[in-house]
């Protein structure tokens, strides 16, 4: 059990009623909460949820009308996303109880201030490392627009400029990272096709490619709803098409590719997880077709040339600056 979902059950006699989890882990409070609901937007904790308590569960980047007194946040790691998260739940809690749970390493302290627009907030409990807040929603705001809280930045490509829309959560909100930024050099001698940008973020790459291979048909995958969100905003706003997805994984990617290009994730929340880049090294060889090829920047201490070798074939350090290493191999 998660230590967050532990400390709500210390105080379960507060969430025996009808109540929204938004962003719980894929742990058994479900279980017991038996009149409780869950908001996802993380594909694979959504996943997970849905096989175990099916038709309780929604995904996406706006909660479902809250039929419920009451909500608890899950602390997530951005504070942009934290106060989007908690207006669009404090405007359909008239009156009712909106809680924060969190780790006190994530910042929970600081977040709980956030709530102090809608009432007075309050703490329950400190444990397990994490604590337990609660503000009364006596001031109502209005519903949030998440597309207006956008923020836009340009990209002078070799091609002309392109414009990013970074929305709440998303990777490097707001401008573009140093490994995106490497890989950008090095988009040539791709092989063209089917091509995805694995763990697509923003749109960054995937846009970038349909511009440079304008012909190839290109994929978009990621994990996250708001990052599935950006991307199709920020291919819109370049007048480009692509095929975004939004899965757990490499499993969710399509099979026959020709290219692989990712700047993988190795954070999720607080913590540093390297299953989904690690599985990606493992499972690309089953998703490309005969001569298909992966491509992808990583921090330079990962050491990722032996699982490529062991399950793809040969790898070539392409390029290394600033802590960043672009690897390049073809299948076998």
């Amino acid at each position: 059990m998660d230590p967050r979902s532990e400390v709500l059950l210390r105080q379960a006699q507060l969430f025996a009623g009808p109540l929204l989890l938004a962003g719980l882990p894929s742990d058994d409070l479900l279980g017991h909460l038996p009149n409780a609901r869950s908001w996802s937007w993380h594909a694979g904790d959504h996943g997970l949820l849905e096989s175990r308590f099916a038709g309780r569960n929604h995904f996406g980047v706006t909660p479902a009308p809250v039929a419920a007194p009451a909500a608890v946040l899950f602390l997530p790691k951005s504070r942009d996303l934290t106060e989007y998260l908690l207006s669009a739940l404090a405007a359909q809690l008239a009156g009712g109880d909106l809680f924060l749970v969190g780790e006190k390493r994530a910042g929970i302290e600081r977040a709980a201030k956030q709530m102090a627009a809608f009432g007075k907030p309050r703490k329950l409990d400190s444990a397990r490392h994490c604590q337990l807040w609660q503000v009364r929603v006596d001031n109502v705001p209005p519903a949030p627009d998440l597309e207006a809280l956008a923020q836009y930045y340009s990209l002078q490509l070799a091609d002309g400029p392109l414009t990013v829309v970074s929305l709440p959560g998303v990777f490097s909100h707001g401008r573009l990272d140093v490994g995106s930024q490497l890989l950008l050099q090095h988009l040539d001698g791709l092989q063209p096709g089917h091509m995805l940008d694995f763990g697509c973020g923003a749109g960054v790459l995937g846009s970038a490619l349909k511009r440079r291979y304008p012909d190839s048909r290109i994929s978009m995958l990621d994990v996250d709803a708001f990052a599935v969100a950006s991307s199709r905003l920020t291919l819109a706003h370049n007048n480009l098409e692509a095929e975004v997805i939004c899965g757990d994984g490499i499993d969710a990617a399509p099979l026959g590719l020709s290219t692989i290009l990712s700047n993988p994730p190795f954070h999720q929340g607080v913590h540093t997880h390297y299953q989904a880049s690690e599985n990606l090294l493992r499972q690309a060889a089953r998703h490309l077709d005969a001569n298909g090829q992966l491509r992808l920047v990583a921090n330079s201490f990962l050491k990722y040339p032996p699982l490529i070798e062991q399950h793809l074939g040969a790898c070539t350090i392409l390029d290394e600056a600033k802590g960043f290493r672009i690897y390049d191999a073809r299948k076998k």
